[in-house]
């Protein structure tokens, strides 16, 4: 009894450790389906232009025939069907489709041989094929199953020749074994194209790779695919690491990405968490500091620290025209807030400022702690997730243009955001500074802003297979996640990238055991 009570106790935890949310969700509409139905089509077509069928020989009392070298000259598919299929499915259905044959002839009667060439049509094509898609040991998105039926209602052949009648005495022997040899390899194709082809295309969605030198990003798929009758919703981990520690793990407690609209191709969403992460990666890399010395110290920040406040302790120091040097260090992990009136980012960072004279140890002048919060505007450029960030918060104006989100530049204003300096060392110092924020937060608006966007502008990859694009992009924000919904296009066909990763076949576009290494430029198509 106690056992079940302590059962009941744990099941909730259970539950809840057993579906861990996502930082990113892909959801794909029944228009992105569409979309896929169409560059799909033209890829069956290609597909079963490649059938290949065998020879058909035999005898017929004194006839000796012999049907060889079967190609297909045409196809009209003028009845197809993508659509989803609860649970896990997508259903592919043709109908009513038609086949042009010509395939080579040779007949020997007694003391009679002819050879020449037969047009045949199949018609009434049906064709059902039901693919089954799951996540597989790596996390990769698969067709992980097939199951296809086929059959032809009807056949006929157009015979010509001195040796027509004879073509048409034999002509229900050679139409039946042709129809049904037909049949038989129409399945086997599509399979082989599924199962492997196709994935092949699948492997190249990045699961586990590199973004920069210093952090990777991890894609992997939490659970099966969930298909609903006009959705198809897929959970990606979305968890940045340190290359340093790249099997470091941190825990998702950020609300779960809800995506409920369905007028667009897709939809993408992240969470807090997906932000969070990457910037707990970073600074685990230790990278999110700056140092600035000498002549790239920006001239308008020197002249404001040595005529303020620091003035004095400049005059202080027997190394008084030395140059300066700034560092600016953030002192612990930055933390990402998503609202419905914006995105934002709280840090917490040292300013230390020093005299570096030349072949003397450097002269500490002053430690200051910041912390402020900066706007982030998300936005897409090609496939790439890109972030940047301001000093000034991005909202209504005045003017009460509109009450939106600080992601789209075209409407609102730039208002006054938190920033707060005081010293590490006296309250009398915190005060002095006082009057040194809003010059100090413009001028690092100016200088050190530039720095820090122009080193993450290459952004991240989102999980697309290679030749699928966005188009028309949107961001809305929400209540602890954001969403980009978007079109679609195909810049490379299916059968372009087949051939790309088909011509090295000893390697996989994005190998599950190490991390792919970063692309030049993942925005690029």
């Amino acid at each position: 009894m106690a056992a079940g009570s302590c059962l009941l106790l744990l099941l909730p935890w259970l539950v809840t450790a057993s579906h861990s949310p996502p930082g990113c969700k892909i959801r794909i509409t029944s228009k992105g389906l569409d979309l896929v139905k169409q560059e799909g089509l033209r890829f069956v077509e290609q597909e079963l232009q490649n059938i290949t069928v065998s020879d058909l020989h035999g005898k017929e009392g004194q006839f000796h025939y012999n049907i060889s070298q079967v190609r297909v000259m045409d196809l009209q598919l003028p009845f197809s069907d993508l659509n989803f299929q609860p649970q896990q499915h997508l259903a592919f259905n043709i109908d009513n489709a038609s086949i042009s044959l010509r395939f080579r002839r040779q007949l020997l009667y007694w003391f009679f041989y002819d050879i020449g060439s037969i047009n045949a049509s199949a018609d009434g094509v049906q064709i059902h094929t039901v693919l089954k898609l799951a996540k597989d040991e790596a996390g990769r998105l698969k067709i992980s199953n097939i199951t296809c039926a086929a059959s032809i209602a009807r056949m006929h052949a157009d015979f010509s020749g001195t040796l027509r009648k004879v073509y048409e005495f034999l002509s229900t022997l050679i139409i039946t074994a042709m129809r049904y040899l037909l049949s038989q390899q129409i399945c086997p194709s599509l399979e082989h194209a599924s199962l492997v082809l196709l994935n092949s295309v699948l492997d190249t969605v990045p699961v586990r790779s590199y973004v920069d030198e210093h952090i990777g990003i991890d894609y992997s798929l939490l659970r099966d695919p969930s298909v609903s009758s006009d959705t198809l919703d897929l959970d990606f981990k979305g968890m940045f690491f340190p290359r340093v520690r790249e099997d470091q793990e941190l825990e998702n407690h950020a609300v779960e990405p809800v995506i409920k609209e369905t007028e667009r191709m897709v939809y993408v969403a992240f969470s807090e968490y997906f932000f969070d992460s990457a910037m707990q990666a970073y600074f685990q890399a230790g990278v999110l500091n700056i140092e600035l010395q000498g002549e790239k110290v920006p001239k308008d920040l020197e002249v404001l620290l040595r005529a303020t406040f620091f003035g004095t302790i400049f005059m202080l120091s027997p190394s008084v025209d030395a140059p300066l040097r700034l560092v600016l260090q953030v002192s612990a992990p930055p933390r990402c807030t998503i609202k419905p009136t914006g995105t934002s980012v709280s840090v917490s960072a040292f300013l230390n400022i020093s005299l570096v004279p030349p072949d003397r140890p450097p002269v500490q002048l002053s430690s200051m702690a910041m912390e402020t919060k900066l706007s982030a505007k998300v936005f897409l450029q090609g496939k790439a997730l890109r972030v940047q960030l301001d000093l000034r918060r991005y909202g209504q104006g005045p003017l009460g243009a509109w009450g939106g989100s600080c992601l789209n530049l075209t409407h609102g204003c730039f208002l006054p955001s938190r920033f707060r300096i005081y010293s590490k060392q006296s309250t009398l110092e915190s005060l002095a500074l006082f009057s040194l924020q809003a010059p100090l937060k413009t001028l690092l608006q100016l200088s050190i802003m530039p720095i820090i966007n122009e080193s993450t502008k290459k952004g991240v990859q989102i999980p697309l297979p290679e030749g699928m694009d966005f188009t028309r992009e949107v961001v809305t924000n929400h209540a602890g996640f954001l969403t980009v919904g978007a079109d679609l296009h195909f810049s490379k066909g299916l059968r372009e990238v087949i051939e790309k990763y088909r011509q090295v076949p000893t390697t996989t576009a994005y190998p599950s055991s190490r991390p792919a290494e970063p692309s030049p430029d993942p925005g690029s198509p």
